[in-house]
């Protein structure tokens, strides 16, 4: 059993929304336990992390990078990266803003290199975007075209379901991709340590 926690902070209630969706596409590969955690609760209880293969960190894009609570989160970590406790965990990120670009991409690299400070290892996102096959753009995964991590977009003020389908089918691919990514890197650590045993 591959288990794995998706780490968000929403306050609007569109992260949620997109990471609900991840946890569902992770879902569909047996043997993966997902678990939603709220960044705010982590942070008086980082240790909880300790418990899991994989994390998927999620925050919204405010001013060109991750919110206020999320960002507490990450230093609430800074025990366990004098301990590196999180090393060799997979990792990945995704973030919603209300326009197409937002910077999202200052947002996705804030957490790449809070993982990477941790010893993670990242995962991107490899979906190849659909306009190119001809998909309407609105219904097209990955039509953001991001391949450092999952990009979502919610109109400003707009209800916290209100995404185009291409962005809901983009957080299903992902988190399925994270999940089998997960698989491997197990199976992988399974037969290292069954290699080093024989040795």
């Amino acid at each position: 059993m591959n288990t794995l926690a998706i780490v968000y902070h929403s306050a609007h209630g569109h992260t949620e929304h997109i990471a609900r969706h991840i946890a569902d596409g992770a879902r569909t590969l047996a043997d993966t336990q997902v678990d939603l955690l709220k960044a705010e609760a982590l942070t008086a209880a980082p240790d909880a992390l300790l418990g899991y293969d994989g994390l998927i960190l999620g925050s919204p894009t405010y001013l060109g990078g991750v919110s206020g609570p999320f960002k507490s989160f990450m230093d609430a970590t800074g025990r366990l990266w004098r301990t590196q406790q999180l090393r060799g965990k997979l990792a990945a990120g995704f973030t919603v803003s209300s326009l197409p670009a937002g910077d999202k991409q200052s947002t996705l690299m804030a957490m790449f290199v809070f993982c990477m400070q941790h010893g993670m290892l990242w995962a991107g996102n490899p979906v190849l975007p659909e306009q190119h096959d001809g998909v309407p753009d609105d219904e097209a995964a990955n039509r953001l075209g991001s391949w450092s991590g999952l990009m979502a977009q919610a109109g400003h003020g707009a209800a916290a379901d209100a995404f185009v389908p291409g962005d809901i089918k983009s957080a299903r691919l992902f988190g399925g991709h994270f999940a089998h990514a997960l698989k491997r890197l197990g199976s992988a650590a399974t037969v290292g340590l069954a290699q080093e045993a024989c040795a």
